[in-house]
């Protein structure tokens, strides 16, 4: 086990038996070292990281069809965007399937919920990561009546087969909610109203939603209650602390990677046979 971290992160923020309002959102789950020792253990670790996705892109390369597919999230400010710069930005980014989800357009409306998810999944060989996810759609749809329950109700269990069938195709699912106090919201969210180059992260939109926490949080809850599976788990994140929730994060995703057992494809080529080319070219 890496240094500091006392018990595993994929047993540390496991969801199983968490009630999300009784979170210590300041907390650091299985890790016993500070800031310091943190944001040091970070960059080793991110060098662990990016080897293991350099090797899942080369199996793809050679015909391998898994993939791994992080998906983030959080309510607005909890640090999804900070991962991708500060994890996913730590590997080759051509080994990447990156997808942010908004608001769905006029088109993404009139198809199934899932339709626009299944777009962008990632690739055989390449490490995909959903800013915002399906999970949208028991969230957000919920929480302002956007639809009736009727509707919304039955995506649970939609979203439990979709799940397994990611898996059967070879995808490893690494679903990861993050969790903010309302006070440091604000924090965040008066930083980007302090700087101008922050502004451009602003939405008022962010400062109405505060008004719904207590329904945000009743609606995850029902997610980590009825989505987190043995072949899909869900995570739960304290995120008060950038450099916590980025190191988990990437411990995280280690284990996702080392669980496929991926090593260096051989030659499809004569290696001996083709040094002899090179020396009398």
């Amino acid at each position: 086990m890496a240094k500091r971290w006392a018990v595993a992160a994929t047993d540390a923020l496991k969801a199983d038996g968490l009630r999300i309002g009784e979170l210590d959102t300041s907390g650091r789950p299985g890790f016993t070292g500070d800031k310091k020792a943190g944001t040091e253990l970070l960059a080793e670790r991110a060098l662990v990281l990016s080897d293991l996705q350099e090797k899942l892109y080369a199996n793809g390369r050679s015909g391998d069809k898994r993939g791994v597919l992080l998906v983030l999230q959080g309510m607005d400010t909890a640090g999804k965007g900070g991962i991708v710069r500060h994890v996913i930005g730590s590997v080759d980014p051509q080994g990447v399937d990156h997808a942010a989800f908004g608001v769905p357009t006029p088109e993404e409306k009139r198809h199934h919920f899932l339709w626009r998810i299944r777009k962008a999944l990632p690739r055989a060989g390449q490490l995909g990561v959903f800013d915002r996810s399906h999970y949208e759609d028991v969230l957000v749809v919920r929480v302002h009546n956007l639809v009736p329950p009727t509707v919304w109700e039955p995506r649970y269990d939609e979203i439990n087969a979709f799940e397994r069938e990611l898996v059967g195709e070879g995808i490893t699912l690494v679903k990861v909610a993050l969790f903010i106090s309302l006070d440091e919201q604000k924090k965040r969210l008066s930083e980007r109203l302090n700087r101008p180059d922050k502004y451009w992260k602003f939405s008022a939109a962010d400062i109405d939603e505060r008004a719904f926490w207590p329904d945000y949080q009743e609606a995850y809850q029902a997610i980590v209650d009825r989505t987190s599976t043995e072949l899909a788990p869900w995570y739960v994140l304290p995120a008060d602390h950038k450099w916590y929730s980025r190191l988990a994060v990437t411990e995280l995703l280690i284990d996702a990677f080392e669980r496929l057992q991926l090593d260096w494809p051989p030659a499809k080529f004569d290696v001996e046979e083709q040094k002899r080319r090179l020396a009398q070219a």
